[in-house]
């Protein structure tokens, strides 16, 4: 028998990431990339958070936001396999699901508690700016880690490309430095290491590609280097970050 439940978003995220377009696809792969979940009335408490500052980690389960609405789909062409093959979507960690909910494990940096705000800094983050939470668990190690689990899908670490910045772009990295309270050519290089693009989309090298980070627009090219037996090496280039009004 179908069963229909409601959830109150208890928490808007703050996050670097201004659009979908360049998110990591998953959690901890961008170490430098930051965010702030700010708790909602009634749950902005400091009773709620007494003692989550003694977790390292912590989960979060989130509402897929951008995605309330799409028809899902039994099958799903997951983005690491070239988007060329079918699995079921629940053998992957697709945003288009039965239920639009995803699960993140972020570091917990800290705890701000002042003027009716509960603010919790997160970092290693995979969510788009205005995601709403549901809810916060800790991350317990001796539960939550398994060091003999498995996943043929995703047996390892994805492979990164290698990023180099223009002139301009390093100096764009530190004038923005100046307004934002993280490392910012380390967060534009994690970023562009994990390829933001569609792994099935074929590199254009005379194409500039641009995603909104923080409040500019990073722009960058993929460099294609040839090599022997007809291969080639992808690496990026970082052009400008341009600020936005």
């Amino acid at each position: 028998m179908e069963s229909h439940y409601s959830f109150a978003s208890i928490g808007v995220v703050h996050s670097c990431f201004k659009e979908k377009f360049g998110v990591p696809r998953q959690p901890g792969l961008v170490p430098e990339s930051r965010a702030q979940l700010e708790l909602l009335a009634p749950y902005n408490r400091a009773e709620s958070v007494s003692g989550l500052a003694g977790a390292s980690h912590i989960w979060l389960q989130f509402i897929f936001h951008e995605f309330v609405g799409k028809t899902w789909s039994p099958t799903v062409r997951p983005p690491r396999l070239g988007g060329n093959k079918r699995m079921g979507v629940f053998a992957t960690r697709s945003p288009v699901r039965p239920n639009p909910l995803g699960l993140s494990v972020v570091k917990l940096d800290r705890i701000d508690i002042a003027g009716g705000k509960v603010i919790l800094h997160i970092s290693g983050i995979d969510l788009v700016d205005g995601t709403p939470v549901v809810d916060i668990k800790p991350y317990v190690p001796y539960v939550d880690h398994v060091p003999e689990a498995s996943n043929e899908f995703a047996s390892g670490v994805p492979k990164v490309l290698f990023v180099k910045l223009s002139a301009q772009a390093e100096a764009d990295c530190e004038k923005f430095s100046h307004e934002h309270p993280v490392d910012i050519r380390a967060l534009v290089t994690q970023v562009l290491q994990q390829d933001p693009k569609p792994p099935y989309q074929t590199p254009d090298s005379a194409r500039i590609y641009g995603m909104k980070l923080l409040n500019f627009d990073l722009q960058w090219r993929y460099l294609i280097a040839d090599v022997a037996d007809g291969e080639s090496v992808l690496s990026i280039e970082v052009i400008a970050l341009l600020g936005r009004a």
